[in-house]
């Protein structure tokens, strides 16, 4: 993949992530100061190699979950992002919640807020959530079929979880990389941490294939960081 195609497949990663709809050679054009034929071109090539989709005759393209994965791993090649604003609220939250308990819910709560995902974390045997009506409100979600896996997702993500023990200190599952509900389009990002519960904690968020992964990636790191920081500090 070329330097350039790189860019239009974050740039349709990003836009799509904002607008929820294909994306079109036109603004990309602008975006690039190009032509949208040499647009086009790149595109087919993206296409081609299976990083982007077109939905539909005469639409824009979409990510597909190896587009998605490629700008997953060279973000993660760049983990260190400038701490903002959303960051210094988490940690202000963490750091004043009290007990451990409700110390990880108020992580979760705030991680829902900032995210607009469903929150998830492990405490002790149980599995806290947050933030459905988030999830199933994004324009991904309104077919029957897609809620259902989903839903067969959560009720089997605590058992998974503690079979699976993922050991990265960030971990990113995109679409069917999933190993349950492969076919929901959801994303699953996950922090591990030591607690008072587990040495094997967890911490994260579930939402749509399309969302801001460079924010919502470092939110979630920065929750697993501070809960350990907070809990052992």
């Amino acid at each position: 993949m070329t330097e350039r195609q790189k860019q239009i497949l974050s740039a349709i990663i990003e836009q799509y992530a904002e607008v929820a709809s294909p994306v079109g050679s036109k603004l990309l054009a602008q975006i690039f100061n190009v032509s949208s034929a040499t647009i086009r071109a790149e595109m087919a090539e993206l296409e081609k190699l299976g990083y982007i989709a077109q939905p539909h005759t005469s639409a824009g393209r979409i990510p597909t979950d190896k587009g998605y994965r490629f700008y997953v791993n060279t973000l993660s090649d760049h983990s260190d992002l400038p701490v903002r604003r959303a960051e210094k609220a988490l940690s202000m939250r963490v750091q004043g919640a009290g007990m451990p308990e409700q110390t990880i819910k108020s992580a979760v709560d705030t991680l829902v807020e900032l995210t607009h995902n469903l929150g998830l974390a492990t405490i002790g045997g149980q599995l806290y959530m947050s933030g459905l009506s988030n999830l199933f409100g994004q324009p991904e979600f309104i077919q029957a079929g897609q809620v259902r896996q989903v839903a067969s997702l959560l009720d089997n993500l605590q058992p998974w979880l503690r079979e699976a023990a993922p050991n990265e200190p960030l971990s990113v599952y995109i679409g069917r990389e999933n190993p349950i509900g492969r076919a929901a389009g959801c994303t699953l990002i996950i922090s591990r941490f030591r607690s008072p519960f587990s040495d094997r904690s967890y911490i994260g968020t579930l939402g749509p294939t399309r969302q801001s992964y460079k924010e919502v990636m470092t939110l979630v790191r920065r929750a697993g960081q501070e809960l350990e920081e907070v809990l052992y500090g």
